[in-house]
């Protein structure tokens, strides 16, 4: 597994180069171990004439299984040690068809805990395509990515680093393609490309550098030894003419075969259940586990049915074609199992046409030549295997996936029956070939409703994922709700209450208020923008909590485009109480965005009772079935409360888009959900409230705070910079508050105690208020809570040592229990005293 092991494995008196370098004039110059790794064929491939052929591979010079698996896993241990143990954690590993796909899971495994996953030119019936790119040089170009978890790609891909792993990095076009492919989809800061030699041009190193630059991410490159290839003018047509020439002189080198075809014998692995053959829809750390308990039983098969006269000869373990890694792990297996009597090697069968010359200055000796055996997309065509006929192997183990194992593999001309002329023993082994969990094939899911068909937001500021219920009758009196809702009878995002019609003097106040607070409210969506973009970037997609999260989410995109020139994408996502988050919804954003890449916004917290159901409600998502991925960590305006860690304030202030219901939130109503209203496939609903249009403030609210974004740019930077330095781990003081509160009065339940300027406004707004309790002091910030107070015949009780600015208290008289967190009736509680006065109409 050294590379002194790989230097006494290679080293030989003629260099498996010559021949090729003395007929075309090809050069190879580099370090010291390069011309013991490579040696160079004839390809017959009409775009490039030479070939660079490993000896440490495995692909088509034989070699013992632990050097080949000892040279990938020795990259790996160098890629962990470059990104370090914690960055290493959360790589993902890609290795490229067919070539390199052993190579990159011995990367993996060199890294420890990274999944893997290799591109493939096997399409894959119900397994969706997560990506794809040409190999322009290749003898067959087309790269698909296949991964059974669509999410792969894309787990926390900012923070998560690409590793991709090639044989070799000549041009690194075939790379960069890949790596700007996926970039587009899922942006990361840092890539990290792997390959045994490392053979650009000088332009070629420049243009790696460029491309760092372009895509705006760090790019690392890790090789085992650097050099170049000089080719001379005209070396394409020469090596073409070469490579015809030679053909017809000898129609390839024959050797003899045996006088009697070796028996075949199939030998039964006993692969583990539920262990895919290989990566290509991706190799998880828990699967890795698995193989490697499983592998020394394996092993011990393969050996008992070898018998004795193998055991002290020589035995090839031959893989096929992007079946590298399961043969190659196989034999180091046997490696150990059988010890240093047996001589074992490794190679593997491929697609790729090349030109046999059986000279000791050549690296490719010998040819078997033989049909294609799983069905190939591209149709028939021959498949080859170097270097094995003539190499004096006792036993060949040739080892297939169920899905090559066909009649073509057994014919006549197939593979098994000319590995049987060359050697004394065939064995069969049998990988199933691993089926993914087949895709069920989603209900269509809705389009986004966009201004000025449903809100009066311009279409570009937030597409919402709702269903229009405008047309359904969904009012009822606030006092009905309340008892409906507190006795149990009804959830409360079964209905909707009479949408308050503020009048000229509360009007007017809000305008005050905005005038007022346009610049504080401008601060802190710089500051919760700016830190959305410094730790979820570059391009997070917003997806506010429809509808006080709507109007800063709107905010936090036109910061992001006045700012950095980003148009991120805004969506509006319903969540209930009780109920949870839209799961429809979800699984639109994760068939069109990444789910890791989905920021949630709100406008601010008060108990944190949303923070609370939008981390069971993902958790309960996930657990049913639904994509992972998603982070439910709330982006909020402002957090009083200290229940979230991404926040522009924690000071409880006066929001004026708190202050009225849908005429500042794009005339949109608050989210319903009814079992005969939204289906299972249906997103929540909501009303497009048109007849209030001569009312609405909405764009007047966002184009105030907007116009105040330059001038208070300045403080928004050093916020965010101390924020981000800063600990902000939630402090729950704001819970705390509430549950004393709760206790004080007498209402022993929560639920009807709303904290925060925001929530009382919401109190006074659509529920029963019983009584508001201030802040002595507060000042102008509860201006409009006084007024509408008053308007409801509301007390209004100055207390001491309260965190927030004011709390409402909803009234509890209507049950004994009042609400639970599902929002309906619970049993035990005492009802307080119903001192708060008569209770008006709105």
């Amino acid at each position: 597994m050294s590379e002194r092991a790989t230097r006494e494995e290679n080293v030989d008196v003629v260099w498996s180069g010559d021949w090729v370098a003395e007929r075309l004039g090809v050069g190879l110059e580099g370090d010291g171990e390069l011309r013991e790794l490579l040696g160079l064929a004839l390809r017959r491939n009409p775009k490039r004439a030479h070939l660079l052929v490993s000896n440490v591979l495995g692909k088509h010079v034989p070699q013992r299984p632990s050097v080949v698996y000892g040279a990938g896993y020795g990259l790996g241990e160098r890629v962990r040690a470059l990104l370090g143990a914690e960055e290493a954690r959360r790589a993902v590993v890609l290795g490229y068809a067919e070539t390199a796909t052993g190579l990159g899971h011995a990367v993996a495994d060199g890294l420890r805990d990274a999944p893997y996953l290799h591109s493939t030119r096997r399409p894959v019936a119900r397994v969706r395509q997560a990506g794809g790119f040409e190999e322009a040089h290749s003898h067959a170009t087309s790269h698909l990515l296949l991964p059974e978890d669509p999410a792969l790609l894309a787990q926390g891909a900012v923070a998560s680093p690409l590793v991709l792993v090639d044989d070799e990095f000549s041009t690194g076009n075939t790379v960069l393609n890949t790596i700007r492919a996926l970039h587009e989809l899922h942006p990361r800061d840092r890539y990290v490309i792997v390959a045994l030699v490392d053979m650009r041009s000088p332009a070629d190193r420049d243009r790696l550098t460029a491309f760092a630059v372009e895509i705006g991410a760090r790019v690392d490159l890790v090789t085992r030894a650097t050099g170049t290839v000089t080719l001379p003018d005209g070396v394409l047509e020469r090596g073409q003419a070469l490579v015809a020439a030679q053909e017809a002189e000898e129609a390839g080198p024959v050797h003899e075969a045996a006088g009697r075809a070796a028996p075949v014998t199939r030998v039964d692995l006993a692969w583990p259940v539920g262990v895919p053959d290989g990566g290509r829809h991706g190799f998880t750390p828990s699967h890795r586990a698995a193989l490697e308990a499983a592998l020394p039983d394996m092993a011990e098969r393969i050996a008992d049915t070898l018998g004795d006269g193998a055991r002290q000869g020589r035995v090839l373990v031959l893989g096929f074609e992007e079946l590298m890694y399961a043969p190659l792990r196989l034999g180091t297996a046997l490696e150990d199992s059988l010890g240093p009597g047996t001589e074992i090697r490794y190679s593997t069968t491929t697609r790729s046409p090349v030109l046999a010359v059986d000279d000791p200055g050549y690296a490719i000796r010998t040819r078997l030549v033989f049909p294609a055996h799983d069905s190939p997309a591209d149709g028939p065509g021959d498949r080859y295997a170097y270097n094995v006929a003539g190499a004096g192997f006792d036993a060949v183990v040739a080892v297939v996936d169920s899905t090559a194992d066909t009649p073509e593999l057994h014919a006549p001309e197939g593979l098994l029956a000319q590995l049987a002329a060359h050697t004394g023993q065939v064995l069969l082994a049998v990988v199933p070939s691993y089926t993914p969990t087949p895709v069920q094939e989603p209900a269509v899911l809705p389009e986004p409703l966009r201004g000025p068909d449903f809100s009066s937001y311009p279409p570009e500021d937030v597409g919402w994922l709702l269903q229009d219920l405008s047309d359904t009758e969904l009012e009822a009196p606030t006092e009905e709700r309340e008892e409906a809702i507190q006795s149990g009878g009804a959830h409360y995002a079964e209905s909707l209450p009479v949408e308050y019609q503020p009048s000229a003097e509360y009007q007017a106040l809000f305008s005050a208020a905005l005038e007022t607070s346009a610049a504080r409210i401008a601060r802190a969506v710089g500051t919760v923008t700016e830190t959305v973009l410094a730790e979820r970037g570059p391009r997070p997609v917003l997806v506010s909590l429809a509808r006080a999260g709507t109007p800063v989410g709107v905010l936090m995109r036109r910061w992001a485009r006045h700012r950095h020139g980003l148009d991120l994408p805004h969506y509006a996502i319903s969540i209930v109480r009780g109920r949870g988050i839209d799961a429809t919804a979800l699984r639109w954003l994760a068939a069109h965005h990444a789910p890791a890449d989905v920021v949630f916004v709100d406008g601010w917290t008060g108990k944190g009772a949303i923070t609370r159901e939008l981390a069971a409600a993902i958790t309960d998502f996930e657990a049913s079935g639904g994509p992972a991925g998603f982070d439910p960590e709330i982006a909020v305006l402002a957090d009083p409360g200290g229940c979230v860690r991404t926040y522009g304030t924690r000071e409880d202030f006066l929001i004026p888009s708190a202050c009225l219901n849908s005429t500042v939130s794009g005339l949109i109503s608050r989210t319903v959900l009814r079992a005969d209203l939204v289906g299972p496939d249906d997103f929540h609903g909501g009303k497009f409230y048109r007849e209030l249009a001569e009312s609405d403030v909405s764009g007047r609210f966002l184009d105030t705070v907007a116009a105040r974004f330059d001038e208070v740019a300045g403080q928004v930077e050093a916020e965010a910079k101390e924020l981000l330095a800063a600990d902000r781990a939630p402090t729950w003081e704001g819970w705390a508050a509430v549950e004393r509160i709760s206790e004080e009065y007498g209402i022993h339940d929560v639920n009807l105690v709303k904290p925060g300027v925001g929530e009382t406004t919401r109190v006074l707004l659509r529920r029963v208020p019983w009584k508001i309790l201030a802040k002595r002091g507060a000042g102008t910030d509860l201006e409009h809570i006084r007024l509408l107070a008053e308007q409801r015949g509301v007390p209004v009780e100055e207390v001491d040592d309260l965190p927030y600015s004011c709390v409402g208290l909803i009234h509890p008289r209507y049950t004994r229990g009042a609400t639970g967190a599902d929002g309906k009736a619970v049993a035990g509680g005492s009802t307080p005293a119903a001192d708060g006065g008569a209770v008006k109409d709105a």
